[in-house]
């Protein structure tokens, strides 16, 4: 493909008009083309990329995108318009009706929030969806190494186009290829290539935002401050993201992965404990993961094939050694039969929940669809010393083995991830960390469901409290729980100090440079919702 310039062409465009409202199930608004959002559209954006509750698409779009059905419930606060833009004039649009006809709207790329934000509110209040799933273009420059990418695009649209480009490039984002590129890296991003490469947000090197006042602006136009705080400080706080610039980083012609299962009365509770210390301090080209359920632990690994081997780069007999070397507790569990070679962009659905090593190809991918009958809750937690044996004796044998049990998942940090400054993005959870826990529950009654399993989240998460990270209890944003707390609006401006209850859990000390850098783009905290971050302003710390 043709080498990428930079959107220049973005950036002169010229400015147009266009806003949303929103409603709740109970009460709707009833469409009116007289409404001034309807009226500040129809000059601005083709009547087919506007959904109001009447349109026959408006209830499949709202749908399509939502990947936890409990945020389809009647008592949930919807909207009144589905915006569907097909370029950035068209966001420019919508923000700028927005502001004229003092109504808000909320951005969805993906719809994999946690807390599904980007397309429900907590409280009754007017609003639309800006959806950005027509955004989805991704231009890969393989002699540059480089690639724009539209926020509306999936990670499994990014990562295939890669893999079309060249078999020795990657990038390194999440496991699951139905999450928006936008969302996601508006959070940090990490998965398999994290202790080599780092986060997403680590090799984005330029970006197109619109703005509050409805401007295009890149890395220059937005200023150092604005261009720090979208990579990783939380989606729907500074602007519209439209696309972003990567570097795409080399892997080999053919990595290693396995997926070994070791059970509790395999020894999973000691090999777990081991793995604490080894996997952080493993060479940067071997990362191994641990997802524990009903008191299996499951270790998933990614080999790149170099490490102190002198065998053939990215071969199963060179990761053996290394395993039995560095991690015996595991490696003398583990076989020839147990690991695969593959190429890079193969390796992401072996690793996607359900495909594994079932003759899965490539192409799947790329579907955008995904099941609307499993219910979930999930938060986070950092581990920054190793967690006692007995405790984890405590965990497989009484947490894990109740019939609501859910799910752990230890993701390892060190290496590059760790070589980052933790004031360098928004992201902070850098240097210390030993590896990050994603705690998931499941169920699949959607007709009053899901106490059992909120009640088993919740108390383990009190549970774990003396053995993670404290002053603060850190979290992942791109785990958002509302349980940790929500803004509080004050004189219509999210106020900082209540923020503060949340934002520090999530960004550590970067949480007021954050906030520094909403008041600069967006000081009258015109995109908010129940965890963006709040403008710092003076009367509105309070």
């Amino acid at each position: 493909m043709a080498k990428i310039s930079a959107p220049a062409a973005l950036i002169l465009a010229s400015f147009l008009f266009i806003f949303c409202y929103a409603s709740t199930t109970v009460s709707s608004q009833p469409s009116n083309s007289s409404d001034p959002f309807l009226k500040c559209l129809s000059s601005s954006i083709p009547s087919q990329l506007v959904l109001t509750p009447s349109s026959p698409s408006f209830t499949p779009l709202l749908r399509f995108s939502i990947r936890n059905p409990k945020f389809f419930a009647s008592t949930t606060v919807r909207p009144l318009y589905i915006v569907t833009p097909t370029n950035a004039s068209h966001v420019q649009s919508a923000v700028l009706c927005g502001r004229q006809a003092g109504m808000r709207i909320r951005v969805r790329s993906g719809g994999h929030d946690y807390e599904g934000l980007s397309y429900r509110a907590e409280r009754p209040q007017p609003f639309a969806i800006l959806d950005l799933s027509n955004l989805r273009s991704v231009r890969v420059d393989a002699p540059s190494a480089t690639a724009w990418v539209d926020s509306g695009a999936q990670l499994g649209e990014l990562y295939y186009a890669i893999g079309k480009a060249s078999v020795q490039l990657g990038f390194p984002a999440g496991l699951c290829p139905t999450v928006g590129v936008g969302g996601h890296f508006s959070g940090g991003g990490f998965g398999m290539l994290l202790r080599k490469y780092g986060l997403a947000v680590d090799n984005v090197i330029d970006a197109v935002l619109v703005d509050a006042k409805g401007r295009l602006l890149n890395r220059t136009t937005m200023g150092s401050d604005v261009f720090w705080a979208i990579r990783g400080g939380g989606g729907e706080s500074f602007g519209v993201v439209v696309s972003w610039q990567v570097r795409l980083v080399p892997v080999p012609p053919k990595v290693t992965v396995f997926n070994v299962a070791v059970s509790a009365s395999q020894g999973a509770v000691d090999v777990v404990t081991r793995w604490q210390q080894v996997a952080p301090a493993l060479p940067e080209d071997l990362f191994i993961r641990v997802v524990v359920q009903q008191q299996t632990a499951s270790f998933q690994s990614l080999f790149l094939g170099t490490c102190d081997a002198l065998l053939p780069l990215g071969t199963c007999d060179a990761l053996l050694p290394v395993m039995r070397c560095r991690f015996r507790e595991l490696g003398l569990k583990m076989n020839r039969t147990q690991c695969q070679e593959m190429t890079w962009i193969q390796s992401v659905p072996y690793f996607y929940p359900g495909t594994g090593s079932d003759g899965t190809t490539v192409e799947y991918i790329l579907n955008r669809t995904t099941s609307l009958s499993t219910y979930a809750k999930m938060t986070s937690d950092y581990v920054r010393k190793a967690i006692r044996r007995d405790a984890w004796e405590s965990i497989f044998a009484t947490w894990l083995a109740r019939l609501d049990a859910g799910i752990m998942i230890l993701d390892p940090y060190g290496a590059a991830i760790s070589n980052v400054s933790e004031h360098e993005t928004p992201f902070p959870h850098r240097a210390g960390v030993l590896y990050n826990i994603q705690y998931v529950n499941v169920w699949f009654d959607g007709g009053g469901g899901g106490a059992a399993q909120f009640k088993w989240i919740r108390e383990f998460y009190a549970f774990m409290e003396p053995y993670v990270s404290s002053s603060p209890r850190e979290a992942y944003f791109n785990y958002r729980d509302l349980d940790l707390g929500e803004n509080v609006v004050v004189g219509n401006v999210s106020s900082y100090e209540a923020g503060k209850v949340w934002g520090e859990k999530y960004f550590r000390d970067n949480y007021r440079r954050l906030a520094a850098a909403k008041d600069e783009i967006d000081p009258d905290d015109y995109f908010r919702n129940e965890q963006s971050i709040p403008p710092l302003g003076l009367g509105n710390n309070k």
